[in-house]
């Protein structure tokens, strides 16, 4: 029985790893790299952190048909979602792959047949409401290969918080082998790239070690405890410090309206949590 402070816990490890993600836009535009460069060397470095994390806990990777779709999806986000950035606006890439959270509840309910709740559901639309207000002025037509990429990465990315409910599925194993797959497939770009600057180089670093490697071991952490649906709208916190990341430090400007949209994400995600917190106090009570 997972006790209170354990499910507290695991949507704290889920909201931080949430708040390491969304570095990627700003990391991701400072290296003048092509996006399989970029994904290849940030790759090889979460390797050595999330490689580094199997040995300290002495959990050998393992492998199986569930963890092979795990690796698909996540190598398939993590290309998807560098490739996408340097193809269309940032604030696109992310307002794009934030349809995770519907992925998620369709997923769940074709495969196990899972039907939302009424409060998933609610905190699903306010969330999409607010990040839809966050980018209504920046987000444009662009490249529209761009933002298709940023749609199916949201798609591979749902897959990766429903990892914990596949039968016999390494979540850990499936982010090690992801990881592995991602770096060797960019590697013949990333040999080819000239420009290794002291700022680009630290970028890569950063994205490899936290905002991949420290990201993922905390996912998979806080996925044992927190349901699939909740850690999806717990992560709408990453395309709201996305975008403002970029606009302090790659000078994109945030308008009134996109604030207004800041405001209605971290009010969904905290009131979704807060009531649905009342609501597992509430069931012993009328028992």
């Amino acid at each position: 029985m997972v006790s209170e402070r354990e499910k507290r816990l695991g949507v704290f490890f889920v909201f931080v790893a949430a708040v390491l993600y969304s570095i990627g836009g700003l990391c991701i535009k400072l290296i003048p790299w092509h996006g399989m460069s970029i994904n290849s060397g940030r790759n090889l470095v979460a390797l050595l952190v999330i490689g580094g994390y199997l040995a300290l806990t002495r959990h050998r990777p393992r492998w199986n048909r569930w963890i092979a779709v795990g690796t698909v999806c996540v190598s398939g986000c993590t290309i998807l979602y560098s490739v996408a950035n340097k193809m269309t606006a940032a604030a696109n890439v992310i307002v794009l792959q934030f349809t995770a959270p519907i992925f998620v509840m369709l997923f769940a309910a074709l495969i196990w047949r899972r039907r939302p709740d009424k409060l998933d559901v609610a905190a699903c639309v306010v969330v999409l409401l607010g990040v839809a207000c966050f980018f209504v002025e920046s987000l444009e037509s662009g490249d529209m290969l761009g933002n298709f990429l940023s749609l199916l990465s949201g798609a591979m990315y749902a897959v990766v918080f429903l990892l914990e409910d596949f039968p016999d599925c390494d979540p850990i194993s499936a982010i090690f082998w992801g990881s592995a797959v991602s770096a060797l497939t960019g590697l013949p770009f990333l040999l080819r790239e000239t420009e290794f600057t002291p700022t680009a180089v630290t970028s890569l670093i950063v994205l490899g070690a936290f905002q991949v490697g420290v990201a993922f071991i905390l996912l998979t952490i806080g996925l044992k405890t927190t349901p699939a649906v909740t850690a999806s709208l717990v992560s709408g916190i990453e395309p709201v410090l996305n975008p403002i990341l970029v606009a302090v430090f790659y000078h994109e400007t945030i308008g009134p309206l996109s604030l207004l949209g800041a405001v209605i994400v971290v009010a969904g995600v905290v009131g979704y949590n807060v009531l649905r917190a009342r609501n597992r106090e509430a069931v012993p009570a009328e028992k």
